[in-house]
């Protein structure tokens, strides 16, 4: 019997290891061609905001319980995901996560355009209890997060990490994002004005999770929930562009 090309090749060690690299090479052009024309391909926006504090400690928590394995942030150009959804997602939107969040599965609906879809109470229902505002969801109750403090503590060394991989938080903001991260979850309080005039007016101060004594993981997480698709109007402005 006539013996298989790849049998060959298995039992010849040189081969086989150039067979591998002429493979991976062939993967690795395929993925890094594109970065050479990433200039023209990435929209600019102008209005491009930046994760205030809280917001990205709500994303960090949103990363470690794992809410990316169930929920993807990338509306795909399809007519069916738009209609659902919203405006396709744009590259220039994700251009400050670190790491990107576009993910496959969708257990749950895509949250690349949810900020600003429902109010803060019900994202906190929601997350206290999902059956209580969608009967059929599978989705696990986050109660705890309305108990837990949020470590302020470490929110310099945060934004610090991000502005070595290129985010462009100003010294400023690294040294106040303690602050900034009370000041935007109590609108009453002392450092409000701070948030907004390093972060910029469109910037929401609230009180995510109803409490204002009290800075918790829950706030953050809804600070980040409501941000989704709002840090720049890019996606949005494309879409009325090309209907006109």
């Amino acid at each position: 019997m006539a013996e298989f090309f790849h049998r060959k090749l298995e039992r010849t060690a040189i081969g086989f290891v150039i067979a591998i690299i002429v493979v991976a090479s062939i993967g690795g052009l395929i993925e890094i061609a594109p970065l050479f024309t990433i200039d023209e391909t990435v929209e600019e926006a102008p209005d491009m905001r930046l994760y205030t504090p809280l917001e990205l400690a709500g994303r960090n928590i949103y990363i470690r319980e794992g809410c990316y394995a169930c929920h993807s942030q990338m509306i795909r150009t399809l007519r069916d995901d738009v209609e659902r959804y919203g405006p396709y997602s744009l590259a220039v939107e994700s251009q400050y996560d670190h790491p990107m969040l576009w993910g496959s599965k969708r257990t749950g609906p895509d949250l690349a355009r949810i900020g600003g879809k429902y109010s803060d109470f019900w994202h906190v229902a929601h997350l206290t209890n999902p059956r209580d505002v969608v009967p059929q969801s599978n989705m696990p109750a986050y109660r705890w997060l309305m108990r837990t403090g949020l470590e302020l503590d470490d929110l310099p060394l945060h934004l610090k990490a991000q502005q070595r991989v290129g985010v462009p938080y100003t010294d400023e903001m690294v040294k106040n994002a303690a602050v900034d991260a009370v000041g935007q979850a109590s609108p009453d309080g002392r450092y409000a004005a701070g948030v907004t005039e390093r972060y910029g007016a469109a910037t929401t101060i609230s009180t995510f999770d109803g409490v204002a004594t009290e800075v918790t993981e829950m706030d953050a997480l809804v600070a980040y929930l409501q941000i989704l698709g709002r840090l720049t109007n890019a996606a949005h402005e494309q879409t009325a562009a090309a209907s006109e």
